[in-house]
């Protein structure tokens, strides 16, 4: 196979290297932490002078909005703009990596002409209304309730981990429409808007002490019938287009990113004197491995979700492996800081952030040598991934069934 950029992508890797060598010094210092209007301005700038250069969505189609990219474009788009320390999709990251990509795959053509541009121009935010208090992982025992009242559908429950909820327009909402249906067949996938009456939202700190995540509350809100995606009750068919892209193509920057920063760490470990450690070594040796084969796997799933539209099993076998690999990259990282891996400063007496500007500027994520404080925020939020978009049980269901062929528990 050869893996050698074509005479097109390799001008599409200059001319997408040179804009980023333009633009990025141009960009504005990122926010506090805490000013989550800043953060949706910041963020949804960004994605605004991707969008005004042609990259926004670059392997969205072109009927959807996007640039219409091959798989190996896109791959290059997600190598450049990591390598260049480019801003993540940050607030945006729903819209342009969950919801935005099942529309396009399974919205009507009237859907896909509301929601789409606005995603892409960086104008409209989205969260995800997925896990509920009472269900853990076990997504299809939701309970918030969508009753249909003519044109619209009432809804009221609660939803819990909501992603960037307190700056959202939108979000892409799992509802049981039949109770009395089988619990996989029963859901619906809804558009709901974030300003209709009865919807509050409580935010929820994490253990690095963030707010990216928030309870969400419905109290009969009504929804139109229009903002449904899929059939009644096919919601749950729907939600697994959802998590395919969630769980194969979403993480793809952080592959290389990964790369990255275990370069990084290597020379932390030569800095301080750990390298001398051969079973360090060793392991950092094997994660290097780890973190090239995972890169395979990217490039396997963007190129399946090109060809099909949907990226397949391998999106959970990736999943798993790589939620583990991260979590491994980061506890190295704690022994070759030692007692800096506890460093991290409390928040003010107002329950603010107030995390030292050190750990949360653009240069020390981008630099070669990170703050303490840097490695350590790293770590803690690493500590979600092995749960997040499904937990590593749910995954390893999945590849056992769907990858293996084995039985459900019980022979069923």
């Amino acid at each position: 196979m050869d893996l050698s950029d074509s005479p097109a992508e390799a001008a599409f890797r200059r001319g997408l290297r040179d804009w980023l060598g333009k633009t990025l010094p141009e960009l504005p210092p990122p926010p506090d932490p805490a000013d989550w209007p800043g953060r949706r301005a910041y963020d949804t700038g960004w994605q605004r002078r991707l969008h005004d250069a042609g990259y926004a969505g670059v392997h969205w189609p072109v009927e959807a909005g996007g640039s219409g990219a091959t798989p190996a474009e896109h791959l290059i788009y997600l190598e450049e703009t990591e390598r260049a320390g480019a801003p993540y999709v940050g607030a945006n990251f729903v819209g342009l990596l969950h919801a935005g990509p099942t529309i396009a795959a399974e919205g009507s053509p009237e859907q896909r002409r509301r929601y789409l541009p606005p995603i892409l121009r960086g104008e409209e935010i989205w969260c995800q209304g997925f896990s509920e208090p009472g269900a853990g992982s076990d997504l299809a025992a939701l309970r918030t309730r969508a009753v249909r009242d003519g044109d619209s559908y009432v809804v009221s429950g609660s939803k819990i981990w909501t992603s960037h909820a307190e700056v959202a327009d939108w979000c892409e909402l799992l509802v049981r429409t039949d109770p009395e249906a089988p619990r996989h067949h029963g859901i619906s996938w809804l558009v709901l808007p974030m300003d209709a009456p009865g919807v509050t939202v409580r935010p929820l700190r994490t253990l690095a002490g963030t707010t990216e995540f928030a309870e969400l509350f419905l109290d009969e809100v009504r929804v139109p019938v229009g903002n449904r995606v899929g059939a009644e009750n096919d919601g749950w068919r729907v939600t697994m287009v959802t998590l395919s892209f969630e769980r194969g193509t979403a993480f793809a920057g952080e592959v290389v990113a990964g790369r990255r920063t275990l370069g990084r760490l290597a020379r932390l470990a030569r800095d301080n004197g750990a390298w001398t450690d051969g079973g360090l070594r060793r392991r950092i040796g094997t994660l290097a491995g780890e973190f090239t084969a995972l890169w395979r796997l990217v490039q396997w799933n963007v190129s399946e979700a090109g060809a099909g539209g949907v990226p397949g099993a391998g999106a959970s076998v990736f999943k798993l492996r790589f939620s583990q690999a991260r979590q491994e990259l980061y506890d190295l990282a704690a022994e070759v800081l030692g007692s800096g891996a506890l460093l991290l400063s409390e928040p003010d007496g107002d329950g603010a952030e107030a995390w030292t500007a050190e750990a949360w500027t653009a240069e020390a994520w981008t630099a070669e040598a990170w703050t303490a404080e840097a490695w350590t925020m790293q770590r803690l939020q690493g500590l979600s991934y092995t749960i997040a978009a499904g937990t590593s049980q749910i995954q390893r269901d999945i590849v056992a069934r769907r990858v293996l062929g084995l039985p459900r528990s019980g022979g069923n």
